[in-house]
């Protein structure tokens, strides 16, 4: 049986990228798939996010 961690440090990405992207409004509205992906990329490139870079699909 294989079994996969996650490392610390993508977790706290993860979990850090949650909360810029809800404070940013990114999921306020996840009603077609559009919103979704740019809360996704939101939350994965949380930097960008910070820094006012425009990540929306």
């Amino acid at each position: 049986m294989l079994r996969r961690r996650v490392s610390l440090g993508a977790a706290i990405w993860v979990i850090v990228g949650v909360v810029v992207a809800a404070q940013h409004h990114f999921l306020d509205h996840l009603s077609g798939l559009s919103p979704l992906l740019s809360a996704v990329l939101a939350i994965v490139a949380w930097p960008l996010v910070v820094l006012k870079v425009h990540v929306a699909i």
